[in-house]
């Protein structure tokens, strides 16, 4: 989950901090501001899950903020020193609000109730998934991929190679991004059975869509579509070759 501090007390983004690093150090601080101008730019570049908000800002207020976003697309903690706008960070839907100075019980609650509210959000994305998938019966569509942040719900069809790194597994897509999951490649090689991604060496997956050469000389490798060099394991080629040779029929 990532989230963005606004606040125009360096003390209190501070203290915020310090929480986060101490009772929930899965959460990724994306930037702080002190401003409603800063937090506004923060907020469209990093588009942070969840904003902890000062209702009263140096510009203007906080709900002056959330007003540049119609609906705005990340939950709300309001922060304040003012009991009276608790009442009006609900109406415009604040997920929760905080009173100054920051209490360490309250705000591991408030933490908590965002963490659940965004869930919903993955559970979403989770349903989605599935529904494609089972429409499709014979191959997989789509698949989840968790990173640190957040839930991506991505084509197979997008995926051009997947490679081990350690326990994890780095994805490369069509569009140049990278993804990087805490799962091994042989647990997705045993998922992505059948689907379009072959297991061309122990440390890669390789979309057989975006194969452009398969080059005998020194051991074998790949060469992909985008220039990519993939080593094949001697034990592996005949598989790869029956890929090949399958995908030139469908």
């Amino acid at each position: 989950m990532n989230v963005i501090i606004v606040d125009d007390e360096a003390t209190v983004r501070n203290t915020i901090i310090s929480m986060l690093k101490t009772y929930f150090p899965g959460i990724n601080v994306s930037a702080a501001a002190g401003s409603i101008e800063e937090a506004y730019k923060e907020i469209v570049h990093h588009k942070p899950d969840l904003v902890f908000l000062d209702i009263g800002l140096s510009d203007g207020n906080g709900f002056e903020l959330i007003r540049k976003f119609n609906p705005p697309d990340f939950k709300v903690i309001f922060v304040t020193g003012h009991q009276e706008f608790a009442l009006d960070a609900i109406k415009v839907s604040a997920l929760d609000y905080l009173l100054k100075p920051v209490d360490s019980e309250e705000f591991c609650t408030s933490i908590k109730k965002a963490m659940e509210v965004i869930n919903h959000k993955e559970q979403e994305i989770k349903l989605q998934a599935l529904s494609e998938n089972l429409q499709s019966r014979k191959k997989l569509k789509r698949i989840i991929l968790h990173n640190a942040d957040n839930l991506q719900l991505v084509s197979i069809t997008d995926i051009v190679r997947a490679e081990a790194d350690s326990n994890y597994t780095r994805f490369t897509l069509s569009d140049g991004k990278h993804i990087l999951v805490s799962r091994t490649i042989k647990e997705f090689d045993k998922l992505l059975s059948g689907s379009g991604m072959v297991r061309v060496h122990q440390s890669h997956l390789v979309n057989i869509n975006f194969i452009d050469k398969y080059v005998r000389k020194d051991g074998a490798y790949l060469i992909l579509k985008d220039g990519t060099k993939i080593p094949v394991s001697p034990n592996l080629k005949k598989q790869i070759l029956e890929a090949l040779t399958e995908q030139m029929y469908e």
